[in-house]
């Protein structure tokens, strides 16, 4: 029976994937994803926030306008209202002032792309981090960029299963990457590499082209620019565009 190596293990663990200078033992690909960037340098990978932008800043505009219907009728009555009534329409009132900048923060807040690099010249991983806490949509999300050696990388594949409202079976999964501290298995970072996408393959991917360089991967399709956004996608027009630190950027993409 596997055990995690890591501690922490990643929440839903299923197993720890071949370590950085380990052979892969899948095909290495990407799917449906292509590099924003390879070249014998550094390799920059897209991670997408999520799945689907731009639903939920509809239901913030939903939700406003209910919000503010609901709240005419109610005033607007003749008779003075019950204390059970006030305090219903307090608590309502409530939830929607909470939930509407929870919905239009979910959509418009993260950047446009959360980029991964590679660097095979420096033997580093640079990540483009989008922290927040999804119970507090007062507070000021933004992004940390951090950097650290390649050695420090461990990867995890997670698995989850969940009920949905209808009695359906929900089963979600994907590849973590956690930073250990140098000569140890304890974990001092965490985020994410795939989200129901390539998974243990995408990370064959990397450390393949870490260990072998770009020759020896299929060749990638076209690259994508993350800042170039569908005009219709009003989420992800108000989103910002990806912009690394000044340093940390020139050295990301650059050999010493």
């Amino acid at each position: 029976m596997k055990i995690p190596e890591l501690i922490p293990p990643c929440s839903g663990w299923k197993e720890d994937l071949p370590r950085p200078d380990e052979q892969p033992v899948v095909f290495p690909t990407l799917g449906l994803d292509t590099p924003n960037h390879q070249d014998e340098v550094f390799l920059e990978l897209p991670r997408g926030s999520a799945l689907i932008r731009g639903l939920m800043i509809w239901f913030a505009l939903i939700v406003s306008a209910m919000l503010a219907d609901v709240s005419w009728d109610y005033l607007a009555v003749e008779r003075t209202p019950m204390l059970d009534e006030w305090l219903i329409f307090a608590f309502g009132l409530f939830l929607c002032v909470w939930s509407i900048p929870i919905f239009w923060k979910f959509d418009a807040a993260p950047p446009r792309d959360q980029p991964l690099r590679f660097n095979r010249a420096r033997n580093r991983i640079y990540a483009y981090n989008f922290n927040y806490r999804w119970w507090n949509p007062f507070e000021r999300w933004r992004v940390e960029p951090v950097a650290y050696d390649w050695s420090q990388v461990r990867a995890e594949r997670w698995l989850k299963r969940g009920a949905t409202a209808q009695g359906g079976l929900v089963i979600k999964g994907g590849v973590v990457l956690s930073i250990v501290k140098p000569g140890t298995n304890q974990v001092i970072d965490r985020f994410p590499l795939t989200t129901m996408g390539a998974d243990e393959h995408a990370w064959a991917y990397i450390c393949t082209y870490m260990q072998q360089g770009p020759d020896v991967l299929p060749p990638p399709g076209p690259p994508k620019d993350h800042n170039e956004v569908s005009w219709c996608n009003i989420a992800l027009l108000l989103a910002p565009k990806v912009k690394w630190p000044a340093d940390m950027d020139r050295e990301s993409r650059t050999a010493p």
